[in-house]
């Protein structure tokens, strides 16, 4: 069954920084798509950052410039650097993974996710 493990959360003073990390297994897709989400108090869940099948990412406008997400050369982890970190980043931070729409296109929602790990900046 497909498993994903987030790793890395933790608490920060605003300002700081802090990487998450994300391995991926058991699912059998050819082309696929990793991503980073956040659920914050009172929002809805959001996605972050993804990355295509071919290598590209694209970012979500609150964190571009802050955050970058890359992954390994096996495509099974995938990381999340945070740096400059506000109080409004606080949240739970899933990593998720799902087959490509197309090649290098992500669906705009995720079938699996990983249990999540809690960031928190204050």
């Amino acid at each position: 069954h497909v498993q994903l493990v987030e790793s890395g959360g933790g608490s920060v003073q605003t300002g700081g920084s802090l990487r998450l990390s994300c391995t991926s297994s058991g699912h059998t897709y050819g082309l696929y798509c990793l991503g980073w989400f956040r659920q914050s108090p009172g929002n809805v869940c959001e996605l972050l950052s993804d990355i295509t099948d071919r290598g590209n990412i694209h970012y979500h406008d609150s964190v571009k410039g802050r955050f970058t997400l890359s992954r390994d050369n096996a495509k099974t982890t995938v990381y999340l650097q945070m740096n400059s970190l506000r109080s409004e980043d606080t949240g739970v931070y899933y990593c998720g993974v799902d087959a490509s729409v197309e090649v290098g296109r992500c669906p705009s929602k995720f079938g699996y996710w990983g249990q999540g790990t809690q960031v928190t900046v204050s």
